[in-house]
């Protein structure tokens, strides 16, 4: 009966391709569709970053690192994205919900530039309440600008539904 050497030379190529699968996957832009119900259209959220970290039980997903997210004409770009869901469960098998109409609350943090509405957002917080369409930037010297007019300061509240600020 033959015997087979141990070869430390397989251990080793081995631990590496699993070490770059995994860097490779750390690395790689993860993409998050939802479909934007509210309006009957068929229009979709695009989100990339470098991490994803999403939590079934606590509700959120949050995207770390070169986030960028895009809806129609608006774009958002930060350090970090965490979208928090609404608690609703399917009746039919009482499975947690989880789609656009569910998104309760989405927080940007770092270095925040939100594109919209012919307007440049631009802050170190943003806080997007989708029941009440509120969007609260917060940070020394945020701003908002459109064409020639601005407006700044720590604490800027814009109301979606009528345009106010």
């Amino acid at each position: 009966m033959r015997r087979l050497r141990y070869n430390q030379n397989v251990d080793q190529v081995l631990f590496f391709l699993i070490t770059a699968f995994m860097l490779v996957a750390v690395f790689m832009n993860f993409f998050v569709y939802a479909e934007d119900k509210q309006n009957n259209t068929d229009t979709k959220i695009h989100i990339t970053a470098d991490k994803m970290i999403s939590d079934n039980e606590a509700k959120y997903t949050e995207f770390i690192g070169n986030v960028r997210a895009s809806q129609r004409d608006t774009v958002i770009t930060a350090d970090k994205l965490k979208i928090i869901f609404k608690r609703g469960v399917d009746n039919n098998n009482k499975n947690p919900l989880v789609d656009d109409e569910t998104i309760k609350k989405i927080v940007a943090n770092g270095n925040v530039q939100i594109k919209f509405d012919n307007r440049v957002a631009v802050t170190q917080q943003a806080v997007y309440i989708t029941e009440t369409r509120v969007l609260v930037l917060t940070g020394v010297d945020s701003k908002v600008i459109s064409g020639e007019n601005s407006i700044s300061g720590e604490k800027i509240t814009i109301y979606r539904t009528d345009g106010r600020i």
